[in-house]
């Protein structure tokens, strides 16, 4: 069976794979993927496989999936109340930033599975928000959420043009340098989720500064100027400074010696909007949100006598 859906004004020129999400969130991303590569998702009549299509509002989606929930299944607000409170930074009436723990996934990687954005909806009692940008499973810190689509596409924009600075906090391997500008272009493997230095990939560049260090491990602060996956961990490995922690990127021996890190010691710390903001973001216009550093870096830091105020 097929189902018609007319887009909104909220979904106005958003790509196809993220208003499906929005849209159908008792469907997992994986089978939203696997419809579109097959063809099984048509835009005005007409098929359309790639992801990253543009789609307006008036347009006609047709998909094989009813918008609401199977009675009994798991993706309805109620479901999503039981899943854990979010610690919130910021929310106004358009945009919620909060501070993400580790563990766990922005979008859910099953239906009614826990995530950020589940508990979000759960807080809200809506199913409307959705993030903006994305952290890794175990990376904590600062993430932007839209609560409606006006602000979704607003924020989207920001994001795409670069708009919003991004810093993070990051313990890694050795003496770091006092301040070096990383550029190394990265390409991704999608089907085994590695991403690597190559002339090939996309550009990208990180301003990593060091804040405090043993000579052993370092404090670092890293501005991410571009935002491809796993940048952070990619180029502090190609300067040879490895995130204490990473199992993917890292230093097997010194992982091996750290027991206790549970996870890449890596934390969103700071988002920054620029001024003149269109009016869905004025109430974050010019602002600065920071997340505190979690418990395990700060265990990590004072173990090793590596003294830090911020």
């Amino acid at each position: 069976m097929s189902y018609a859906v007319k887009i909104s004004q909220d979904d106005n020129d958003r790509r196809l794979d993220r208003v499906l999400r929005s849209l159908f969130k008792h469907v997992t991303l994986g089978e939203i993927m696997r419809s579109i590569r097959l063809g099984e998702v048509r835009v005005n009549s007409k098929r359309v496989r790639e992801p990253g299509t543009r789609i307006f509002a008036g347009d006609e989606l047709v998909v094989k999936w009813d918008i609401t929930p199977p009675r009994g299944g798991r993706g309805g607000i109620h479901a999503h109340n039981s899943w854990g409170k979010i610690k919130v930074l910021f929310q106004g009436e358009n945009v919620l930033i909060l501070d993400k723990p580790s563990g766990l996934l922005v979008q859910p990687d099953e239906a009614g599975g826990d995530s950020v954005i589940s508990r979000v909806w759960g807080v809200t009692g809506s199913t409307t928000p959705a993030a903006v940008h994305r952290l890794d499973r175990n990376t904590t810190g600062v993430l932007a959420v839209a609560l409606h689509g006006e602000a979704l596409r607003a924020l989207e924009e920001l994001f795409k043009n670069r708009s919003v600075r991004k810093f993070y906090l990051a313990i890694v391997a050795g003496q770091a340098p006092e301040e070096i500008l990383i550029e190394a272009s990265l390409l991704k493997d999608a089907e085994n989720n590695l991403v690597k230095v190559s002339d090939e990939g996309l550009n990208a560049a990180t301003r990593c500064s060091r804040l405090a260090t043993d000579g052993k491990f370092s404090l670092v602060r890293l501005e991410l100027m571009t935002g491809r996956t796993h940048q952070a961990r990619v180029h502090m490995a190609h300067i040879r400074h490895p995130i204490v922690g990473d199992r993917k990127y890292g230093d097997f021996k010194i992982n091996r010696l750290m027991k206790t890190v549970t996870r890449p010691l890596l934390h969103a710390h700071e988002l920054a909007f620029p001024d003149n903001l269109r009016p869905a973001l004025s109430e974050i216009e010019g602002k600065t949100f920071s997340a505190p550093m979690p418990e395990d870096m700060k265990e990590f830091l004072q173990t090793r006598g590596i003294e830090y105020e911020g």
